[in-house]
């Protein structure tokens, strides 16, 4: 009986899924590495069909974990799908080891790819399946295939179908280079990048053009945190919405001004700088998801965070603090 290939899969993020399912069978899995909170860890995907496939799952993922465990194992080839820390180059040499990319590499080399896929509105992202080496995404390419962007679709559309790519095609990719396959180098020359996004970058701009407002909302929906603005000083996160088209013609704009709410059908329309948009699922901080007119109820209301909020907001604690300190004062 011929014996599998031995991989060890490193995947901390929402593609290991259908990485672990593409391996499975096809190799033997010395175990994955993924990283989660003590919560998550039941109720994981990952976690449950690793453990049904009888793979020793590691939750610690440090650099030095990982060193540890490649030495002890000699998988025959380390398979990354989701990982944001760095392997040292001497970690690089122990054995091969095989990138998942989203994205057309060498252009999109980073972080936050698809999402910046979309915020740039670009035609098409891609999964690429790569070589990996000391060099941040710039290993021989051994799998690549594009994938659409629409107009509408969100960075939650696009994962599901590179996933199912990396489902169809990681096992086969991985077997060729285990045989020999050298896949093809990068043009240097072509490569950009993509910064870390961070929560905060989340945040919406309500005098950016429709394009660029919806394109921000659609980049940051599940698996991401979402983009948000603010309603009343809290915190709200636009989960659906969509560019009315015709927009309302106004020549005395605010931008973010609420200028229509229908409560029967659940949704409100804000301004732009350039349009509107139809706002249909909202969720305000402490609060679950609702239709957004359950929430915003008048046209009197500016979303974001404006000078005036801030000011109204230190106000109130000057007040609290100096009624703090008159009862202090009163007690002694």
């Amino acid at each position: 009986m011929t014996k599998l290939p031995k991989i060890l899969l490193i995947g901390s993020g929402p593609t290991s899924l259908s990485a672990l399912e593409s391996l499975a069978g096809h190799f033997t899995l010395l175990g994955i590495f993924r990283e989660l909170t003590d919560d998550a860890r039941a109720k994981d995907e990952v976690v449950q069909l690793a453990k049904a496939l009888g793979v020793p799952v590691h939750f610690e993922t440090a650099p030095a974990s990982i060193d540890t465990a490649i030495r002890k194992l000699q998988p025959a080839c380390v398979v990354v799908s989701s990982y944001n820390r760095i392997l040292e180059r001497e970690v690089l040499k122990t054995c091969r080891f095989v990138n998942v990319h989203y994205a057309p590499l060498p252009r999109y080399r980073g972080r936050a790819c698809v999402n910046w896929a979309i915020i740039n509105g670009e035609p098409c992202t891609a999964i690429t399946i790569h070589e990996l080496t000391s060099d941040l995404d710039a290993g021989r390419v051994l799998f690549q295939r594009l994938v659409s962007i629409g107009a509408r679709d969100t960075v939650t559309d696009l994962y599901q179908r590179l996933n199912q790519l990396q489902k169809d095609h990681l096992a086969a990719t991985i077997t060729r280079y285990l045989a020999g396959d050298v896949g093809s180098a990068q043009a240097e020359s072509e490569a950009t990048y993509g910064c870390t996004r961070l929560p905060e970058d989340g945040e919406i701009n309500w005098a950016s053009n429709t394009c660029a407002t919806f394109a921000l909302i659609r980049s940051l929906t599940e698996p991401f945190p979402g983009a948000f603005t603010y309603l009343h000083n809290r915190r709200m996160v636009v989960w659906g919405a969509e560019p009315l088209s015709p927009p309302p013609r106004y020549t005395g704009r605010i931008p973010g001004r609420i200028v229509a709410v229908s409560r029967t059908e659940g949704y409100v329309d804000v301004l732009t700088g350039d349009g509107a948009l139809r706002i249909s699922e909202v969720e305000v901080e402490g609060d679950s998801r609702r239709q957004a007119a359950d929430v915003i109820r008048s046209v009197r209301i500016t979303l974001g965070f404006s000078a005036a909020n801030l000011l109204e907001r230190i106000v109130r604690l000057e007040h609290e603090i100096a009624d703090l300190a008159q009862s202090k004062a009163q007690s002694s």
